[in-house]
């Protein structure tokens, strides 16, 4: 080797670290959103199943108990005195719940920030009201209210 022969020296710039580390922070932030969106959308497709579920449960109940209807409460679904549809109506959370023969515990929201909401006053007609985050099914994102005659 002569004396004046450089060395190459084999890697990468400092420039084009860069531009690999920005490259995989944008496709990062890309997965992450979608991801979100992903999520948000199985919790509103469990918003929707769980309101079926119980639209269901509510028909066979009342279907079982025509004197008197459909259970009268007032309140929100899956905590406190609205823990499961026993043969009585609404019932507490308890280990008895799992014997009941419509359904052993009404589901809770997927979110802690909101919830199911009950109301039937005089046994014929009911409303549960609950909040989707997006579009699913058919239905717009916020407040809805499924009855006897479906969900609006």
């Amino acid at each position: 080797m002569k004396g004046g022969d450089k060395m190459k020296k084999k890697g990468f710039t400092l420039i084009e670290l860069l531009v690999v580390i920005a490259i995989i922070g944008l496709l990062s932030t890309l997965a992450v959103v979608a991801l979100n969106s992903a999520r948000e959308k199985a919790r509103d497709a469990k918003r929707v199943a769980d309101i079926k579920q119980i639209q269901t449960a509510l028909e066979l109940y009342y279907n079982d108990n025509t004197d008197t209807g459909y259970p009268v409460a007032t309140g929100t679904l899956g905590s406190g005195d609205y823990g499961c549809l026993g043969t009585g109506g609404w019932e507490a959370t308890g280990a008895d719940c799992g014997s009941s023969p419509y359904m052993a515990l009404v589901p809770t929201d997927p979110q802690a920030s909101s919830n199911y909401a009950y109301e039937s006053a005089g046994g014929e007609e009911y409303e549960i009201t609950f909040v989707l985050e997006g579009t699913t099914g058919g239905l717009d994102a916020g407040t809805h209210v499924a009855s006897e005659a479906g969900i609006e």
